[in-house]
């Protein structure tokens, strides 16, 4: 069995505080004192040099023999992927904060908190395994695993399938036939199974294993639903949006199915580290957003089916239920909401497509982040997910360069992240530039980067490109009947022409111009595209679904 991760005390007057306050952890925690900045640095390396992982550094506000932050600074050199909490004194937490805490916006250090002051400060524990809990689902190789995968290559599609457990909140681990866990799971079956195979609890495992095959053995099918008749609303995309929607209309009694065509959380769900959604004042992950919300929704009844891309929908006539259609089966629905979101946009460099899924990575691929150790990565895009992503890649990869067309990114990425990337040691941002070629012996070894002021073109050697390039709407599967801008976006309310207005009134605020079809989300026109804006939408739609079901 691995070495327990270490976690790293440092104080220099009230170490036995913490070391009391830390003794819960000792069991599965290697936990380590220090009583300076130095001494900390020192343990840390010893710890990684004997193979060991830092988890989390737990620092007093005050150090002997340098500020804080500076400490923070020189053991991310040394760990990047631990986690860093200041643990005020009593004495000291209201004059430190206001320095201090303006730290925690540049991503220096993820949480400031007043030491315990006596046994079972449950707040300051819960804080604590909050972060360790997001470290541990961050490290390359998890020791709790949910679903266990065998292959004897890690390919594109065995790539595929641990992102989409990642996305779910099942944690896994990749075998080798050849390992003892995974010899111990086949038993006689070693040689003729069909790889990549993938093994849960409680279900058969699945051969041959595709993303959808998993989903399916997973979650079922829409034509596994047990449904009798139709449902009041069918919800068609499992992201912010969605996952509002479905909380709202199930918790008030109306029956609700979601589908989703990859992984609840869409791309929300892609994110490392969202900071600024209200009441997360420690921020959380896309993920771990949206399993909570999706659990907030089971709780009341909600139906989700993942892995199943939506095909068509078939409006209603004369009262008839709409009908949603998928490979898997039809869903039939009084009303649909449609928050099937946005796709990133494709670069269309043949050579780098034809490379997807070996080096080059569309969206935030946090499993695929876990693989770019010691190597130089490129984070192409300007906005928040290209910023996040490029926090992430950091903890991992060598070095991370964000590459955008314009001449910064002030005007397109929220200032807490710009703050954090050029604070951050790894991350450079490089303006002004476009990838226009790319390859590699079977995965990506170097891109071709032309700069748009004078046209030159430089080679850059590269292990990874995590292409973020805006946003093109999930909506081909919807009919003529729904009215779209001129980019794909769903026309809602004042936004549909006029006409296509009914009797010289516009449809309702999030309602489109086929009556009890509603949109919420980014995949609606003129909508925000955050993650908040989302949930604020899909709680909205329900109140219009009520009175479009209202007799």
């Amino acid at each position: 069995m691995s070495a327990a991760p270490a976690i790293i005390l440092v104080s220099e007057h009230h170490l036995d505080d913490l070391e009391g306050a830390f003794g819960r952890y000792e069991r599965e925690y290697d936990v380590r004192s220090a009583r300076s900045g130095v001494a900390a640095e020192a343990l840390a390396r010893e710890v990684v040099a004997t193979g060991g992982t830092v988890a989390l550094f737990v620092a007093e506000s005050v150090l002997p023999d340098c500020h804080v932050l500076e400490g923070f600074h020189r053991w991310r050199a040394v760990a990047p992927n631990a986690r860093r909490m200041v643990a005020a004194h009593w004495d000291r937490f209201l004059t430190d904060a206001p320095v201090l805490r303006a730290g925690l916006a540049k991503g220096k250090y993820d949480a400031y908190l007043l030491m315990p002051r006596g046994i079972r400060d449950e707040e300051f524990h819960h804080a604590v395994t909050d972060l360790l809990s997001d470290w541990g689902a961050t490290v390359a190789e998890p020791e709790v695993v949910s679903a266990k995968i065998i292959s004897p290559v890690r390919d594109a599609r065995v790539l595929a399938i641990r992102d989409f457990l990642d996305r779910m909140g099942m944690a896994s681990r990749v075998y080798h036939p050849d390992d003892p866990v995974a010899r111990h799971l086949l038993g006689d079956h070693v040689d003729d199974a069909a790889y990549p195979l993938v093994w849960a609890p409680e279900r058969p495992a699945v051969e041959d294993a595709t993303v959808r095959t998993v989903a399916m053995s997973l979650y079922g099918a829409p034509s596994d639903l047990d449904v009798e008749g139709t449902v009041d609303v069918c919800v068609v995309g499992g992201g912010p949006a969605g996952l509002a929607t479905a909380v709202y209309a199930a918790s008030e009694g109306l029956s609700c199915v979601v589908l989703e065509a990859e992984a609840i959380g869409g791309q929300a769900g892609t994110s490392s580290m969202i900071r600024n959604y209200l009441g997360f004042p420690r921020g959380i992950s896309g993920m771990r957003l949206a399993q909570r919300a999706r659990n907030q929704a089971l709780r009341f009844g909600t139906r989700f089916v993942t892995g199943w891309e939506v095909q068509g929908l078939v409006p209603g006539a004369g009262g008839a239920p709409h009908l949603v259609r998928t490979d898997g089966g039809d869903v039939a629905a009084r009303a649909v909401v449609v928050a099937s979101g946005v796709a990133y946009r494709k670069l269309r460099v043949e050579p780098l497509e034809e490379l997807v899924g070996s080096g080059v990575f569309y969206g935030a691929a946090m499993t695929a982040a876990r693989e770019m150790e010691d190597q130089d990565v490129v984070v192409v895009g300007g906005g928040n997910s290209a910023g996040q992503a490029a926090v992430h890649l950091a903890r991992f990869a060598r070095s991370v360069t964000v590459l955008v067309r314009r001449p910064d990114v002030a005007a397109t990425m929220s200032q807490y992240l710009v703050g954090e990337i050029a604070y951050h040691p790894r991350i450079t941002v490089t303006t002004c530039g476009e990838v226009v070629d790319g390859g590699g012996d079977s995965r990506l070894e170097w891109i071709d980067v032309r700069d748009t002021r004078d046209g030159s073109v430089h080679r850059r050697e590269v292990g990874g490109l995590f292409l973020l390039l805006g946003a093109e709407p999930r909506a081909d599967w919807l009919p003529t009947e729904v009215a779209r801008d001129e980019r794909g976006f769903v026309l809602t309310g004042r936004d549909v022409p006029r006409a296509r207005w009914v009797d010289g009134l516009p449809p309702a605020n999030l309602a489109t111009t086929v009556p009890g079809v509603f949109a919420a989300g980014d995949i609606r026109a003129g909508s925000m595209k955050r993650v908040a804006a989302a949930s604020g939408e899909g709680a909205s739609v329900v109140p219009l679904v009520h009175q479009w079901l209202a007799p």
